[in-house]
């Protein structure tokens, strides 16, 4: 079964998306668009998006098939489910933010969101200093995590700066922990000033990592990063990409994992059922 999981995928995949650059500051809400009442009566050759036609017609569409249908799969996917479940109970912090992490990363988290909700509460309400203490990559996927929900003050940040307020040189020499602040900063609020100094600080560093002392997958994960950061991503398209990237790593889970392409190639099959019920219908032009 493992040959034929992920058959299909996107022509574009592993290509650099052409985006447009983006409007400092960073922070959500931070835009302001003001509209204009002036009306022009000039005329202006749109720019052309330069979109190629579609290589696929009606017929090919019709002949999209898949072998992950039927309640075989749905029974499989609700045993590593239940598996993960228990996997999710513990009394460490930081495994348990892990393991979030992947399941965002890979597409299934949502399958889980109580235990998730109850997680992170949990965190919260009990956050271990000692757990975060001269931990950054602990503190900033904590941060992130919670943010993302809701939670937690950039605060947490204060004990990795130094007297000047800037973030000690010292931190540029672990990748993993800077990735995490990097992708951290991208939750930033209005105005957070700390924020959008870690972001700064990481941006400027992680551009150069390289070379046999850091690890290759590590490498992969912060050019992915440093291309588009994870907060601004399609999240289906970037969990195709992070399971190849998961299946390489020394510490993956291997139930994690097989839930993971299970629950990708079942959508996919649902997509594709979809995408050929669309394709007959027939348009009837309003009277």
């Amino acid at each position: 079964m493992a040959s034929s999981f992920l058959s299909l995928t996107p022509f574009f995949y592993g290509k650099k998306p052409n985006i447009a650059p983006s409007i400092p500051p960073r922070c959500r809400g931070s835009v302001t668009f003001v509209a204009s009442t002036k009306i022009s009566h000039s005329w202006t050759n749109r720019r052309s998006g330069n979109y190629q036609p579609c290589l696929w017609n009606d017929d090919d569409l019709q002949l999209l098939n898949s072998n992950y249908k039927g309640d075989e799969y749905t029974r499989q996917v609700e045993e590593l489910k239940g598996t993960v479940k228990k996997m999710m109970i513990g009394d460490q912090p930081l495994e348990q933010l892990e393991m979030i992490d992947n399941l965002q990363r890979l597409g299934v988290a949502y399958h889980f969101d109580d235990e998730i909700n109850n997680i992170l509460l949990n965190v919260y309400k009990n956050s271990n200093d000692q757990m975060k203490k001269d931990n950054l990559y602990a503190t900033a996927l904590e941060f992130r995590l919670l943010r993302q929900h809701g939670y937690h003050s950039s605060e947490v940040f204060d004990g990795f700066r130094d007297k000047a307020g800037k973030f000690m040189l010292s931190l540029c020499n672990d990748i993993k922990a800077m990735m995490s602040l990097y992708e951290a900063s991208y939750y930033c609020f209005e105005g957070e000033s700390i924020m959008e100094a870690a972001w700064e600080f990481t941006s400027k560093k992680l551009r150069y990592v390289e070379g046999d002392h850091v690890d290759p997958i590590l490498t992969i994960q912060v050019k992915h990063a440093m291309e588009l950061p994870l907060y601004w991503r399609m999240r289906r398209l970037e969990a195709r990409w992070y399971i190849d990237v998961y299946e390489r790593q020394a510490d993956l889970n291997p139930i994690v994992l097989q839930l993971a392409k299970l629950d990708f190639n079942i959508l996919q099959a649902l997509h594709q059922e979809e995408l050929k019920d669309l394709s007959n219908l027939i348009l009837i032009p309003i009277p």
